[in-house]
């Protein structure tokens, strides 16, 4: 017999097929967009699949329309933030989005402890103590409330570090490793505890002790490592997410949860191999990590060039590669970039773009505000596959990158980021860097490419000094 109910669980089976046609969709430049659309198609099933299922429950008037209001001003408060937020925005928003679902499931999970264990009672703990599952449903209101108010705090000191109100420099407290061990220790003692005697004051003390490893485990990590923190934050609201999908008995919160947490550790691991960092050091809140900071060596005087003598390097070169960075972003340059690069190849200069895995403070940030300023896809090439050629390069434009383009990461046993993979632009025959000033970059360490022999400095405003080139270049085209 067709029901409400049956409607929905069908629907939410569609809903995980689109997300999971979502995933497959962003892997690929060429698909993201498509992606996009499916992840966006499979949300509004979702959220109809859940109304309906509400009201095949007989959910009350008033809970109905609770939830249309939630509902709405969620999409107004989300179309909103879409409408502003700036790409180099971004970064913080996401880290952002992942503390609402960590606060979400700190809310489920207290919410199933006052409707079961908190109403002793009532008649749904009856009937799970029945079942003998009571102690399954406890281990589940602790476990979704641990991983939610870890997600929570750890996302806000994220999003705080990306928008720069609080430094990037790591959090060193005295012994931090044993703070973090200690901590997971002590929650599962009270897991155990908590599923032997579910009482309140237990609940309180495992919220409170997660809020603060969440916000501690974040805190201890440098800046150079947060794209990997926003990565593994996303992760977390993903099991979070799970969590409360156990708790409501929701399927879909289940697998798309899984599909989060999965694909977003899996990422997180990609990414610290790119940047030679062990996996389980940079989730534990730097754990091991021993470099301190970087010695403050004379490196000499650097070089200047101008806009014009830019423009007339770049006309005389055979293969230029572009490596952009965060400082692009915050210019907004990237359009000019694109009009650059279609000046260079229309006189027959190999332009090619090299991304680091971390550019941008966002895996995925630096090919986003390419692609949307319409640079071919084909020319657009990750470390490991554009590394090898700089050597014999003509030019390199480095615009607003620096940690990823650090040579110290490769020569400087002592230095923060040692043993980092960087863009090793320092082979190629020129390079010039844009930068306003010659201040170190997010990682705060210094960066020796900028007094090398074969490094110009072009300072000024990315955008600016791009187009200033892109004008001198057509100066030289009516000659």
């Amino acid at each position: 017999m067709f029901t409400l109910e049956t409607a929905a669980t069908a629907a939410y089976v569609v809903a995980a097929l689109l997300f999971i046609l979502a995933l497959a969709g962003l892997s690929k430049h060429e698909t993201s967009r498509a992606g996009n659309s499916f992840g966006i198609a499979g949300m509004a099933v979702a959220l109809v699949a859940t109304i309906a299922l509400a009201l095949a429950r007989h959910i009350e008037p008033l809970g109905l329309a609770l939830l249309v209001v939630a509902m709405v001003i969620g999409a107004a408060i989300g179309l909103w933030r879409a409408k502003i937020v700036e790409m180099t925005g971004m970064p913080e928003l996401i880290a952002l989005l992942h503390s609402f679902v960590g606060l979400a499931a700190v809310l489920v999970g207290w919410n199933g402890y006052l409707h079961v264990e908190g109403d002793a009672a009532g008649a749904e703990a009856a009937q799970l103590a029945s079942e003998g599952m009571l102690g399954i449903h406890s281990a589940e209101v602790v476990i979704g409330v641990f991983i939610g108010a870890v997600t929570f705090t750890g996302s806000i000191v994220a999003n705080l570090k990306l928008s720069a109100r609080i430094k990037s420099a790591p959090m060193m407290l005295p012994g931090k490793n044993a703070l973090n061990v200690g901590a997971l220790v002590v929650f599962a003692a009270l897991t155990v505890w908590f599923v032997i005697d579910p009482q309140l004051w237990l609940l309180i003390v495992v919220t409170v002790l997660a809020l603060l490893l969440g916000w501690h485990l974040v805190a201890s990590i440098g800046g150079g490592d947060m794209p990997v923190v926003v990565s593994m934050l996303n992760s977390y609201s993903g099991w979070a997410a799970a969590a409360s999908g156990f708790l409501l008995g929701n399927d879909l919160l289940i697998i798309t949860g899984a599909l989060v947490g999965s694909s977003g550790a899996y990422l997180s691991y990609i990414m610290c191999k790119a940047m030679n960092r062990s996996f389980i050091s940079v989730i534990a809140g730097g754990f091991g990590i021993e470099a301190g900071p970087a010695e403050d060596k004379d490196y000499g005087e650097h070089r200047e060039i101008t806009a014009e003598g830019a423009a007339e390097l770049l006309s005389n070169a055979t293969s230029v590669i572009i490596t952009p960075g965060y400082g692009m972003a915050v210019a907004q340059a990237q359009y000019g970039v694109a009009d650059l690069t279609r000046k260079l190849r229309e006189r027959g200069v190999e332009v090619r773009f090299g991304i680091h895995p971390v550019a941008g403070r966002l895996p995925g940030h630096m090919n986003v505000l390419l692609a949307e300023a319409k640079v071919p896809y084909d020319i657009v090439l990750e470390m490991d596959e554009i590394n090898d050629d700089f050597d014999g390069t003509s030019v390199v434009l480095v615009i607003g990158a620096n940690d990823t383009v650090n040579p110290a990461a490769s020569e400087d046993p002592g230095s923060p980021i040692a043993g980092m993979p960087v863009l090793t632009v320092w082979n190629a025959d020129n390079v010039i860097v844009f930068k306003r000033s010659m201040a170190s970059g997010y990682a705060g360490v210094q960066n020796p490419l900028f007094f090398r022999e074969n490094t110009q400095m072009l300072f000024g405003d990315a955008k600016d000094r791009v187009d200033a080139i892109n004008a001198a270049l057509s100066v030289g085209e009516h000659v």
